[in-house]
């Protein structure tokens, strides 16, 4: 199971989060209350128009004030209805005026923008008419937003947003806040304009534009949840956002403080370049995570579902002043993840994220890399993990009850404002009438991880304490616990108990462990039998039925395992293996499609007439359109068949300048390997000759080094 979930990590990172220390604090000069904007999005030419007017009072006297604007050009900038005196560094605006205290003040700006970050634009170079998802989304977290709309990179600063956007009305546009009209500008151009009633950070401001469909469900309080997804993706619907309702319910009743904004949305984009965005009222999340019933065993939505529904009031309605803070992000939201998942799944699955995540932070804090929860640096395993945990610990040490009264004080005393983590513990302290000092210092400023108060608090586990009791036995022979192993296969079997039965049965002699696997094998649980084909080095010929039989199971991760090492071990069967998954094509990335692909090319059982069309199947998939992770799967697949063609030299080349910056890497590593083989940096030198910039200059620097 570990061994699963560490390849999803890989496949699908984390969520967004970045550091937002000002260094340019006017907030305690100015007060901005609210913006009204007009823009226009031209996806072909990568730019946008818009027209601005802001509120704004001020505190104390003042000469200038500033709005973020990175790389604008402005073609009118008036204060009051007036022209005004203004400064573009290309950073920032800067407005010169003898500003008067207590008084409010209308500044309209209008301007144009090529946005280098925060707005992305996808595939719209495509044919017209082909079938092609186009989009334009956001993501903003950090200090991007003000790429694509003059506002502020300081968190601190909360405005409210009425936002109205002019796009191709073919084309659904997405926003924050409540859709109040959609009316038509022209014969192509509708303006589709949103509105909010509560402050929030700019760096929250989102948009996304696609072809959308959408299905609207209800809360149980009747807040509108609205959950798009692509024509072609219909069939997705269900399985992707299973349990979203629940979700919504239990957040509710469990923070005991209603939704904060009058809607929600939920939008899957291609190239995504985290797993979600908790944009308000409106997450934006990977289109990986739009998957059938057979996905949903190995890489489901729930979680980053959970998550950034929970960041609507942790982050989104109740926001840290800076970095140091971040925690009260990340670690609130984890958590309560973790806790909507325990009503969905069980105690023993909370538990087990319990544990899981302990062993990542203890690894972590025994080789010296811990790091405190109050760090301006840390990693995405301590904001998230450590800090879910440090919420978990102090439930126990104070009580849930005193807990709950502490959380809904908290949300409510700063709603729609700053907060630090001192703002928190008082909430904490007012609550439950109790000294947490030695809590604060053990699990937010220690950069160990409390390893011996995490294992007592998941002793409290029964099944834990099995599950560690059989970790214990890896190093025993298997002989001396086999009948401990056969004991722990009883029904019914924990599932996370018996996959741990069968990683220790890996590497072990075939003779010895065959009984084992066979009555797992005979299980109809998903999850043992998926452990199986993950991990077992050596089919044993008398379970090669039922090892076949793994192809039938309703898991990708299975399909395509139990494929590759049927094929590897009974070469004899390839036309039988490959006539049993010829049309499964699993994930986005089409794991198992490609995996057939590549044995109908290179297995010399294979006669077909139809290899070269397979071979333009798999090169095809490298196109610079389609959804990073397959064109990625695709580029391996070529690699270890050294099989790429000139047209597969240049989209990895583009690669190497995709907005995805784990996709982009990866493509860089792999240019740099191809440049050290002859034929290839041959290949490359003369495609240069036809090349144009950007990607000749960026090639001409790797054929340099």
């Amino acid at each position: 199971m570990k061994q699963i979930l560490l390849l999803l990590a890989v496949v699908f990172p984390l969520f967004a989060y970045s550091q937002y220390d000002g260094s340019l604090d006017q907030t305690k000069k100015v007060d901005f209350l609210k913006v009204d904007a007009e823009i226009s999005i031209f996806p072909k030419e990568k730019s946008v128009e818009g027209a601005a007017n802001y509120q704004f009072k001020i505190l104390s006297p003042q000469d200038s004030i500033f709005i973020d604007a990175k790389n604008m050009e402005f073609s009118s900038v008036l204060l009051n209805g007036k022209k005004i005196e203004y400064t573009n560094d290309k950073s920032r605006l800067w407005i010169k005026s003898n500003f008067s205290s207590k008084k409010e003040y209308q500044l309209t700006l209008k301007y144009f923008a090529r946005p280098e970050r925060a707005m992305y634009f996808i595939n719209w170079d495509s044919p017209k008419d082909s079938d092609i998802s186009k989009e334009v989304w956001t993501q903003g977290q950090g200090r991007d937003n003000s790429n694509w709309i003059p506002s502020f990179d300081d968190m601190t600063e909360k405005l409210i947003f009425n936002l109205s956007f002019n796009f191709n009305k073919e084309y659904q546009v997405i926003s924050n806040g409540e859709l109040v009209s959609k009316v038509a500008i022209n014969d192509s151009i509708s303006q589709w304009k949103f509105q909010m009633d509560k402050p929030m950070s700019s760096y929250l401001v989102a948009v996304a534009v696609g072809n959308y469909s959408k299905h609207i469900l209800k809360s149980g309080t009747s807040v509108p949840i609205e959950l798009y997804f692509k024509p072609k993706d219909s069939l997705k619907l269900e399985p992707t956002y299973r349990y979203t309702q629940q979700i919504f319910d239990f957040f509710e009743d469990e923070i005991g403080v209603d939704y904060p904004w009058k809607n929600y949305k939920q939008v899957p984009v291609q190239d995504f370049i985290f797993s979600g965005m908790e944009n308000t009222g409106l997450t934006i999340f990977s289109d990986a995570f739009m998957i059938d019933s057979t996905a949903f065993i190995d890489q489901n939505y729930v979680f980053v579902n959970a998550h950034e529904l929970a960041h609507q009031w942790f982050g989104d309605m109740v926001t840290e002043t800076n970095g140091k803070h971040h925690w009260l992000h990340e670690g609130f939201a984890t958590y309560y993840a973790w806790l909507a998942e325990k009503e969905i799944y069980g105690e023993d699955y909370f538990y087990w994220k319990l544990y899981e995540s302990a062993e990542e932070l203890k690894e972590l804090s025994d080789t010296g890399k811990g790091e405190s929860l109050m760090s301006t640096s840390a990693s995405s395993l301590t904001y998230y993990q450590k800090g879910a945990w440090a919420l978990h610990i102090l439930k126990e040490r104070i009580g849930e009850d005193n807990f709950k009264e502490a959380v809904k004080n908290y949300l409510l005393k700063y709603a729609y404002s700053n907060v630090t983590t001192d703002d928190f513990v008082r909430e904490v302290e007012d609550a439950s009438k109790m000294d947490v000092s030695t809590w604060r210092q053990d699990w937010l400023k220690q950069s160990a991880f409390q390893g011996t108060e995490a294992l007592a608090s998941l002793k409290r586990s029964e099944f834990i304490t099995k599950y560690m009791e059989l970790v214990s036995l890896r190093e025993t022979s298997i002989l001396a616990k086999k009948e401990y192993l056969e004991k722990a296969l009883e029904f019914p079997v924990n599932e996370y108990i018996g996959q741990e039965v069968v990683f220790q049965l890996s590497g072990e002699n075939v003779n010895e462990t065959f009984s084992l696997y066979k009555k797992v094998l005979k299980s109809n649980n998903l999850r043992l039998r998926q452990a199986v084909a993950v991990s077992i080095d050596s089919i044993p010929s008398e379970l090669k039925s039922e090892f076949f039989q793994l192809l039938e199971d309703e898991s990708y991760i299975t399909k395509e395992n139990a494929l590759l090492k049927s094929w590897l071990q009974f070469p004899e069967e390839t036309e039988n293996l490959l006539n049993k998954t010829q049309d499964v094509q699993g994930f986005q990335n089409k794991n198992v499609r490609l995996l057939w692909l590549v044995i109908n090319l290179v297995s010399p059982k294979v006669t077909s007439e139809n290899k070269s069309s397979y071979y333009d199947e798999l090169s095809g998939y490298t196109n610079k359109t389609l959804p990073y992770g397959l064109r990625q799967n695709a580029f391996g697949y070529l690699y270890q068949i050294n099989a790429f063609s000139e047209q597969n030299l240049l989209d990895l080349l583009e690669g190497g300048q995709h907005p995805n910056y784990r996709f982009r890497t990866y493509c860089r590593s792999l240019l740099d390997k191809l440049l050290k083989d002859k034929e290839y940096r041959t290949k490359y030198v003369a495609l240069s000759a036809t090349m144009e910039n950007p990607y000749l200059e960026y090639l001409t620097k790797r054929l340099e080094n």
